[in-house]
């Protein structure tokens, strides 16, 4: 089992510090800038929606929620492995948002354009690109753009095509991507030079000290009961199948032996399963 990091070891890829750092609209408005090649006056970082200013929410979410001053949503999350389905997670963070507008009251006809970025310390598509930019356009015609206001971005550690990007996002993905030795190193980008500084300042804070040990303790929280969770889930299935070798199973009798969250009883009726000669001795016995 790894060892958990301390905060002075972490880098910016590390979901966490990249979260505290971004919840500076200064740091969050460069780096959207960076990315999509615009200038934009003003960013709101949606902080409420961080674990990092909200521990008592026992979650682990940790991307960025942010909107420009022409009311242009984003997500933005930082993705240090391959996930399964993590396009579809890009679905789902667009209805998300979406969602969460309507909600307030806006009308599907005002419904802003929103971004959803990951940056991956790895090739998400394996075509040496550093940036992937996708948006809906129709398949017989590829120049008629949909235009429902939705676009994905994926930027990549990976990539191999420097001369197509800028130099300063080219300095940032290099700074993602470097170890912690790295990461501290002399970087020629005034905006790489600035998270460092916020970096610097993160990890000599008490406070984000604190919620950095917070933090760790409810993602065991979460792993333990994310193990717990899938013990009973198997043991459940296990009874269902000593029984099913006796016979028919009942819809109810599936129904109590899949609702139920004590692992110990579960035990026991494995137990007592193993032992019946018919469903309806277990039955009996439970």
């Amino acid at each position: 089992m790894s060892q958990t990091k301390t905060l002075a070891e972490l880098t910016i890829k590390n979901n966490f510090l990249f979260s505290a750092v971004m919840l500076d609209p200064e740091n969050c408005r460069g780096l959207l800038e960076i990315i999509l090649g615009i200038s934009i006056d003003r960013v709101i970082v949606s902080r409420e929606q961080c674990l990092i200013y909200h521990p008592e929410y026992r979650s682990v979410r940790l991307d960025i929620y942010a909107r420009d001053s022409r009311n242009t949503h984003y997500n933005v999350e930082m993705q240090v492995s391959p996930k399964p389905a993590l396009t579809k997670r890009c679905r789902y963070y667009h209805s998300q948002m979406d969602m969460e507008l309507l909600l307030a009251g806006t009308d599907y006809t005002g419904l802003p354009d929103t971004y959803v970025i990951f940056i991956c310390d790895f090739d998400p598509f394996g075509r040496q690109r550093y940036i992937y930019t996708f948006e809906n356009c129709c398949m017989e015609d590829g120049q008629i753009m949909l235009n429902e206001g939705c676009k994905t971005i994926f930027l990549s550690t990976r990539g191999t095509n420097r001369s197509e990007i800028s130099a300063e996002l080219a300095a940032f993905l290099e700074f993602a991507g470097a170890d912690l030795a790295g990461s501290q190193g002399e970087f020629d980008s005034a905006y790489v030079r600035q998270l460092q500084t916020s970096i610097r300042n993160i990890k000599n804070s008490r406070e984000m000290r604190e919620r950095y040990m917070i933090f760790e303790e409810l993602l065991k929280e979460e792993r333990s009961e994310g193990k717990t969770e899938g013990r009973i889930e198997a043991t459940a299935e296990a009874i269902l199948e000593l029984l099913e070798v006796l016979g028919p199973v009942p819809g109810h009798l599936s129904s109590v032996i899949c609702s139920e969250t004590d692992l110990e009883l579960l035990k026991k009726w494995h137990r007592l399963a193993a032992r019946s000669t018919s469903v309806q001795q277990f039955i009996n016995n439970m």
